[in-house]
């Protein structure tokens, strides 16, 4: 008899644990990763303005720059790289026609943006970053090149479209960046720092205490950081 209620306390105290511990796995924060990335930089002032936010809040983001862009800006480049960022690649010229020209011209394109950025802060980035995403514009040739070269593509799974109009109000910039997203565990937030993208400024704090309170990791994205990137047209 004793043995038997000696089982049964065993078992009680077992299932209790467990109820204690199941919670810590499922929302463990390496299950919860978000990546804040910022396309079209550098841009006067909303750039600048933007690390004041990330580095008020300890926030590490991930810059997608434009080549063409940094001259003249290279104290705001080698800020993001002082404050521990990530800077990726987002061609040199950004214009359409001449990127998307073959695959030779858009390596071309990402190989000058890397030039630029090594030669401003001595890091020779390999994370890149299609212009308007790499949905129609990249198949199997043109990735396994890439990856010879080292180069990781990233896309996002979450956006706000700060990039298509600069003047969406702050409360849809909100909604955008606060929605269901595909993959919760492992989001990759676009937004754009452009000198036009004011309202991005505005709508970041409150984006970046949303996910905090619900115990997301911020992350800027590196080399070691698994590909993510959109289906592979055929």
């Amino acid at each position: 008899m004793k043995l038997k209620s000696t089982t049964c306390c065993i078992i009680i105290l077992l299932l209790v644990l467990s109820i204690f511990t199941i919670p810590t796995k499922v929302y463990s924060k390496d299950q919860k990763l978000i990546y804040l990335t910022f396309d079209d930089g550098p841009g006067y002032n909303v750039t600048e303005n933007i690390l004041d936010i990330l580095k008020s809040e300890n926030v590490k983001a991930t810059f997608f720059v434009i080549g063409s862009k940094i001259p003249g800006r290279e104290s705001t480049l080698n800020r993001m790289k002082s404050e521990g960022h990530s800077i990726g690649l987002h061609t040199y010229s950004h214009e359409y026609r001449k990127i998307y020209k073959n695959n030779e011209s858009f390596i071309n394109e990402m190989n000058a943006a890397g030039n630029t950025i090594k030669n401003v802060t001595g890091i020779s980035s390999k994370i890149i970053r299609f212009p308007s995403g790499s949905n129609g514009h990249m198949n199997e040739a043109l990735l396994n090149e890439l990856h010879s070269m080292n180069y990781k593509v990233f896309d996002w799974n979450l956006c706000l479209s700060d990039g298509i109009n600069h003047n969406t109000p702050v409360s849809k910039l909100y909604r955008e960046g606060t929605e269901k997203c595909v993959n919760p565990s492992r989001i990759f937030l676009l937004a754009h720092c452009g000198a036009e993208n004011k309202n991005t400024c505005t709508v970041l704090p409150q984006i970046i205490k949303y996910y905090k309170n619900l115990g997301y990791e911020f992350r800027p994205i590196t080399d070691t950081t698994p590909e993510y990137h959109f289906r592979i047209s055929k």
